[in-house]
């Protein structure tokens, strides 16, 4: 238990943040991407000890972070249907988050797909794209050519802000 306890301690050190700015990225939401991380962690330490290592312990977290995104994304679907709300709150983050550029960015993202928000906030977490494929269920290949298509729409998007 004590080793557990020590692990679950250097995975929560060393993945929480990379986790939070993953679901920041995929939700736009400094509030929501933190319950996410909480959440993602909370599975964490109730499946430590059935994590039987097929998989990178970061490739297995970020797997459940992206589960955790898509459930919450499900859920807020059915709950916030009025979208003034949704933008009122995305102007008070940006004013939390005052760098333009960043801002911009987590904009951008947040008007992608699920998936391509799910793969470019993987990316942008410096999550190698194999372990993307692995996450996602797509092929690397697949995978490569989504990025180079997703960062060609952010490129288009941030520069469309700017007019």
């Amino acid at each position: 238990m004590k080793n557990n306890e020590l692990t679950f301690d250097q995975l929560y050190h060393t993945y929480w943040e990379g986790v939070y700015r993953f679901a920041f990225g995929y939700v736009n939401n400094s509030d929501w991407a933190k319950d996410i991380a909480q959440e993602t962690f909370i599975c964490v330490w109730n499946q430590l000890s059935t994590f039987r290592g097929e998989a990178q312990v970061k490739t297995w977290i970020f797997k459940i972070a992206v589960n955790i995104c898509l459930r919450q994304i499900e859920r807020s679907k059915k709950v916030v249907a009025d979208e003034e709300k949704i933008l009122k709150h995305n102007i008070l983050e940006e004013e939390e988050y005052r760098e333009a550029d960043t801002s911009k960015l987590f904009q951008a993202i947040s008007e992608l797909s699920e998936l391509n928000r799910i793969i470019i906030s993987l990316t942008l977490e410096g999550v190698e794209q194999k372990e993307i494929a692995t996450i996602t269920g797509i092929s690397h290949a697949n995978i490569r050519t989504r990025v180079h298509r997703i960062k060609e729409e952010l490129y288009n998007k941030m520069n469309s802000y700017g007019k």
